[in-house]
């Protein structure tokens, strides 16, 4: 699923720079990586945003054009990194509130990692900026030897994007229009107030040629599927209606159950936990705590799809199939789907909500209940 930006945030991205410590005969954003661009990486990173600002070199503004024009806006580079901020900044002046500028040779950025930088804004951070804890020990050197060491305690390797207050940064650069090594430390000098969001090791910036293998190496690796089955059963009742995937559909009777008896969503939050090796609904919402009764099945399945985004995991698809003689289920499908994606931030898209009988045969067959079944798949990449 791409990650959706806010209204009124914009991506800044730079790439005017040359990349000559990386190789290979051409600027590094534009090699080849996994069979793409290092741009085209970068940018589909950010494609989830409503302004996309491209920051190159005069020299590549052609093959910009070619590859870009349209859904980014391409800007010409100045002789230093802050120059060509100070450029994308112009050129979004009075078209967005707020602004991420990121490294165009940083292609594997992960949403969560732009996502953190995101919250923080929403938060109220006048500015947010990704970073890792220095874990090595460091020392200091003098030709080839080691001549002292220093604390690392309180040290950050910093990322981006870094994000900020549109007006408040391009004022920053205005105040201090000098090169620096990144806008955090322009907006430090300004005065703004910079929290720290979690980066991520797979947010490479790729500088040395020795980057280019690792980066093959992370965009090689297997992904993790994993696909879950579900399957419930509800008795009717006594009643005017039954709620089934969130929907309540009028029927002459209600379903028997200790929750709201939802038995569509039921599976499908047991086929998560089952992708997830984390058991059934019982486990997590056991039905001797009375706290559950009448209960909306809906937490069950929002507390599944949160589960599985905290073990690194997104939702590949959800199918459910209802079976039942009546009610009818066909002229509620679509309201189901869309009422699954909203509980657990899937593109309806992605699910498919459907129903069959089963010819009269069985408890089904016989109007004493409703059966469903639900896959859900699973993928960490």
């Amino acid at each position: 699923m791409t990650l959706t930006a806010p209204p009124g945030y914009a991506a800044l991205i730079t790439a005017a720079g040359r990349g000559s410590r990386a190789g290979g005969g051409q600027p590094k954003q534009w090699r080849d990586l996994g069979g793409q661009p290092i741009l085209d990486r970068t940018l589909a990173a950010f494609a989830g945003f409503d302004r996309v600002v491209l920051v190159v070199h005069p020299d590549d503004m052609a093959q910009a054009m070619a590859r870009y024009a349209g859904p980014v806006t391409l800007v010409t580079g100045g002789a230093t990194r802050a120059a060509s901020v100070r450029a994308g900044l112009a050129a979004l002046h009075g078209q967005a509130s707020h602004v991420l500028i990121h490294d165009g040779a940083r292609p594997l950025v992960p949403d969560a990692v732009i996502q953190g930088v995101i919250d923080a804004l929403q938060s109220g951070a006048a500015a947010a900026a990704p970073a890792l804890p220095v874990s090595d020990a460091l020392w200091r050197g003098a030709g080839g030897i080691v001549s002292g060491t220093a604390p690392r305690d309180g040290l950050y390797r910093a990322q981006t994007p870094q994000g900020f207050i549109l007006a408040q940064i391009s004022m920053a650069h205005d105040l201090h229009p000098n090169d620096a090594a990144d806008d955090v430390e322009l907006a430090r000098l300004a005065g703004i107030e910079v929290a720290i969001t979690p980066g991520s090791e797979d947010n490479l910036k790729i500088t040395f040629p020795a980057d280019f293998a690792r980066a093959e190496r992370m965009l090689d690796r297997p992904m993790d599927i994993r696909l879950g089955h579900g399957y419930d059963v509800h008795a009717f009742t006594a009643g005017d209606h039954v709620t089934l995937c969130g929907v309540q559909v009028p029927h002459d009777a209600g379903l028997l159950g200790h929750s709201d008896a939802d038995v569509g969503m039921h599976a499908l939050t047991d086929a998560i936990y089952g992708a997830l090796a984390q058991g059934d609904i019982g486990r997590h919402f056991p039905p001797s705590d009375p706290q559950w009764k009448g209960a909306d099945s809906a937490i069950f399945l929002a507390h599944a799809a949160s589960l599985a985004r905290d073990k690194g995991f997104r939702i590949g698809n959800a199918d459910v199939t209802l079976i039942c003689e009546m009610p009818k289920i066909g002229p509620h499908a679509l309201d189901m789907a869309h009422r699954l994606s909203e509980i657990m931030g899937l593109e309806a898209s992605r699910i498919s909500v459907k129903a069959t009988t089963s010819e009269r045969l069985g408890f089904t067959g016989r109007g004493e209940g409703i059966a469903a079944i639900a896959t859900a798949t699973l993928i960490k990449e």
